[in-house]
């Protein structure tokens, strides 16, 4: 875990320490507080709170790659070479980093129009420094997770905040069926203001088959 870093809500921060490279996931609100430029930049799908090119921007330097869905290549001014289409179910290998692609879609009928399945949005799947790093994006627990258990998975980093995504009661669900080593909460503080301690500690009892994690903000 040493070599991750939040900096709220979804955005991480990655060093692989065997290419040297430096990842962001899903930058949002960075404020200055990133010290490096970016090598490797994911988005998982295209709302501002995931989607911000003003953020992109602080990171970018000459040889960067943008990896997203095509909705979001789209909106960004960068050359066809640097750029690279994430489809759901897909495998990858950029700069000799390799990571693969999940669906991420909600499936309850009060959020279906938030994050449709037909837009084809995803989470990450990242082999990072031997560990196996799951980034759910925006999503609800929907089938496609009950397969990830055989990944043997290090970390997953899961939504709990509900109205858009799952709340902590269903994202404990899914931490249990996924039984990755260490389960991250994300995508919550935001949604449930000064509730996040309880919210914490509701999702941290109700995980059972996986060790739960609150990382600190970086500041």
């Amino acid at each position: 875990m040493e070599n991750i870093k939040w900096f709220g809500h979804a955005s991480f921060y990655f060093v692989d320490k065997n290419g040297n490279g430096i990842y962001f996931i899903d930058p949002f609100q960075l404020r200055n507080r990133a010290k490096d430029k970016a090598d490797l930049i994911f988005i998982t799908h295209a709302h501002p709170d995931h989607f911000s090119p003003q953020d992109i921007e602080e990171l970018i330097k000459q040889d960067t790659i943008v990896i997203a869905p095509p909705d979001i290549l789209a909106g960004i001014d960068i050359e066809e070479g640097r750029r690279v289409n994430a489809e759901p179910d897909k495998s990858y290998e950029v700069k000799g980093f390799r990571f693969s692609t999940v669906p991420a879609y909600n499936n309850r009928p009060e959020r279906l129009a938030f994050h449709p399945k037909t837009n084809n949005w995803v989470g990450y799947i990242f082999d990072l420094n031997g560990k196996t790093v799951y980034h759910a994006g925006d999503t609800d627990f929907i089938d496609e997770m009950k397969s990830l258990k055989r990944l043997n998975l290090d970390i997953a980093m899961l939504p709990i905040g509900g109205h858009y995504t799952m709340d902590e009661t269903e994202a404990a669900r899914a931490a249990n069926e996924i039984c990755a080593k260490i389960t991250v909460p994300m995508h919550y503080r935001r949604n449930v203001g000064d509730r996040y301690p309880e919210v914490e500690e509701n999702f941290k009892k109700l995980v059972t088959n996986s060790k739960v994690v609150i990382m600190e903000e970086l500041r």
